[in-house]
């Protein structure tokens, strides 16, 4: 098991310095992509197609912090060799880095929505769902940066337990959006891209379960990718 303090044990302080400097962008850029997801469903909830614009300009901001990110772990990588549990920082920054990048990329698409359903019927939802949805995986991904910056395994399986919620409510929000389309014709078009939308928040609760997963193999050294929730937590309490 990894301790806080196992990263704090170099001779060299470059390199201490070097993996929190890792460390610290990689919540940084999280703290980007969070405020991304929150103001994506702010903005298709409230039909603001102006802050629609920004979350999609945005998005090439936490693309380049992805960029900034792996050239740095791939300096460290090059330049100090790590081995144990300083090569499972490095490995893992860079695939969390893949996962927020990738859920700035739902964030834009969700904002992309917002602006096509603005020039559509007004969809009979009032974007319930989206809401709730919405704020139900910005905070999941706020426990699983969380995770990460604590190396809080029980935090992450949380997480991960979370997103089977995720997947259930989303399969709700389907279903009612369909009876919607059912009843009025003439709000298919808007509710099809707040179904895409709901698609988007579903993806975000995914690749936010693999940032906790990825935590899970940094503290723990287990690969629970591909592994029933079942089975992940009975692997996390015999590592204990």
């Amino acid at each position: 098991m990894i301790e806080q303090e196992t990263y704090k044990q170099h001779i060299s302080t470059q390199f201490n310095a070097e993996l929190e400097g890792v460390k610290n962008s990689l919540l940084e850029m999280g703290g980007n992509v969070e405020r991304q997801v929150n103001d994506a469903v702010d903005c298709l909830v409230k039909m603001d197609t102006g802050q629609a614009e920004v979350v999609i300009d945005r998005d090439h901001a936490v693309n380049q912090m992805e960029v900034s990110i792996d050239e740095e772990c791939s300096r460290i990588l090059a330049r100090r060799q790590p081995a144990a549990s300083d090569l499972r920082l490095v490995l893992t920054v860079t695939k969390i880095t893949t996962d927020l990048e990738r859920i700035g990329d739902e964030a834009a698409k969700i904002a992309r929505q917002c602006i096509r359903i603005s020039e559509a019927a007004a969809s009979p939802s009032n974007y319930v769902e989206i809401k709730h949805i919405g704020n139900y995986v910005v905070g999941m991904l706020q426990k699983a940066l969380d995770a990460f910056a604590r190396l809080d395994v029980e935090l992450a399986v949380e997480v991960v337990k979370a997103d089977k919620t995720v997947d259930k409510e989303y399969r709700s929000a389907m279903r009612s959006l369909v009876t919607f389309m059912m009843e009025d014709p003439r709000v298919i078009g808007s509710v099809l891209n707040e179904m895409w939308a709901l698609k988007s928040l579903e993806r975000v609760g995914d690749h936010t379960s693999n940032i906790a997963e990825h935590v899970i193999y940094l503290v723990r050294g287990l690969d629970v990718r591909h592994v029933e929730l079942e089975e992940l937590i009975s692997q996390v309490e015999e590592s204990h």
